[in-house]
């Protein structure tokens, strides 16, 4: 059964809430078409570091020409997001998110093509993996904003897609490398091509219903400012942003590869791959805790959680034990990702749905942005004074960014929006509405059927 709802279509226009009487708090149709989806994305993504790395060395190249290889490859991410979120806003999430994955599909064969036939001019791998990157940020915004729209319970559905994302980080590169071994990387990008056009073909199924847009005739810029102006009225947003920002500089940054300048030499590069799956099982771990545990105070909550993550580093630069310092990494990641889902579910259920994609597009960038400053700062760091004091220090600083947390009147006393308030675009999202097709809607349909969240 279909009730429709006219509305009118100005510059005052509502989007209703929408109401959920029967359906699935997580589980619908049309949350397991974006759990397939998203997943399916995320493991396509997760081969192509050690694909590309295995392919590059493999033919001859050096392991410069891999770093340059990755950062045309994270670059366009970093650069464009901010536009990604405009985009989404204007000609919806789910075009955007489809478009991407048809890009991503086509770099991957290509890609493919260009490993079976032989890497002889460099530019033209850096060129697929910035069409790649490009194409990555034209998703992300639209990543966050559609959970609402496809579940009640908010945060046990990020919850199961943080414990997604981890079991893909941990199979991707597996199942890479392996492939790699076995065969070339140009089958990998295969494979990963494969997973772009099962994510293509089921967010070409997914249903959302019109979602709110901005004003017609407004300006490309006047939105990415509105969205600025947005982030910026948020005390508990820009507050974390800015932690998470010193936090990724003197922490964040310098842990991946001072952790593999220290662990490597002495335990080998198997034990240091054994322990990162460790670290990844202690990610899947938190993100199954977040599906059940709802804390009225998610920041304050998720902050409390944080304490446990200084274990990673402060672990390396004590020389623990292998098992000792397995345990601290497992818990280290559950609390970093339990962290991870408290943050997404504040920002996706506390900001009108018609400003959403914009405002996690400054919030990634912001969260992202520094932590290529702190690895580049990492080797000099070390040279100065030493690996393991730079690792002691950032666990220091890892306790000071829960303390400015926990002190930060905003983000302490955040509180969680109940899930039936929080389904669909939350809030009163001013503007007009637009359809899947990327028109104006003049009507909200509410599917009111067992299965739909929308």
């Amino acid at each position: 059964m279909v009730y429709t709802r006219l509305l009118p279509v100005n510059d005052h226009a509502v989007l209703p809430r929408t109401v959920h009487p029967t359906g699935p708090a997580i589980w619908s149709t049309s949350f397991r078409l974006y759990f397939t989806a998203r997943s399916s994305g995320l493991l396509g993504d997760a081969m192509l570091p050690v694909a590309v790395s295995a392919g590059l060395i493999g033919s001859g190249h050096g392991v410069s020409t891999v770093g340059y290889a990755l950062a045309w490859w994270l670059g366009p991410f970093a650069g464009l997001i901010l536009f990604g979120g405009v985009l989404a806003d204007r000609f919806t999430a789910r075009r955007m998110m489809i478009g991407a994955d048809l890009t991503n599909l086509v770099t991957r064969i290509l890609l493919a093509v260009l490993f079976f036939r032989g890497i002889d001019q460099t530019w033209q791998l850096y060129a697929l993996l910035a069409l790649a990157g490009a194409a990555g940020a034209m998703f992300q915004p639209g990543a966050a904003s559609t959970v609402p729209l496809v579940a009640r319970d908010v945060q046990g559905a990020n919850g199961v897609l943080r414990t997604a994302e981890a079991i893909t980080a941990l199979a991707g590169p597996a199942l890479a490398g392996a492939l790699v071994g076995a065969a070339a990387s140009g089958w990998v990008m295969v494979i990963a091509a494969v997973t772009f056009g099962i994510s293509a073909v089921c967010l070409l199924t997914l249903r959302l219903g019109p979602v709110p847009a901005p004003p017609p005739g407004d300006s490309f810029w006047r939105n990415l400012a509105e969205g600025w102006h947005e982030f910026r009225s948020r005390g508990w947003m820009w507050g974390v942003i800015l932690i998470w920002m010193v936090y990724s500089v003197l922490a964040t940054g310098p842990v991946i590869p001072l952790a593999a300048g220290v662990l490597v030499p002495a335990h080998g590069s198997a034990l240091y791959g054994l322990l990162n799956a460790v670290y990844g099982v202690g990610t899947v771990a938190g993100g199954l805790l977040a599906i059940r545990f709802k804390p009225g105070r998610p920041l304050a909550a998720g902050s409390l959680a944080m304490l446990v993550v200084p274990l990673q580093p402060l672990g390396i630069a004590l020389g623990l034990p292998v098992p000792a310092l397995a345990g601290c990494l497992l818990i280290a990641g559950a609390g970093y990702t339990f962290w991870g889902v408290m943050w997404a579910t504040s920002v996706q259920t506390q900001v009108p749905g018609a400003v959403l994609n914009r405002i996690h597009a400054y919030e990634v960038a912001g969260s992202v942005c520094m932590v290529p400053l702190g690895s580049a700062l990492a080797g000099p760091a070390a040279a100065a004074y030493g690996a393991r004091p730079v690792l002691a220090f950032g666990a220091v600083v890892g306790l000071g960014v829960v303390a400015a947390l926990l002190l930060t009147p905003s983000i302490r006393g955040l509180r969680r929006v109940p899930d039936r308030a929080a389904t669909g675009p939350v809030g009163a999202a001013t503007g007009p509405i637009l359809a899947e097709d990327g028109s104006q809607a003049t009507r909200v349909e509410d599917e009111r059927s067992q299965d739909s969240p929308v």
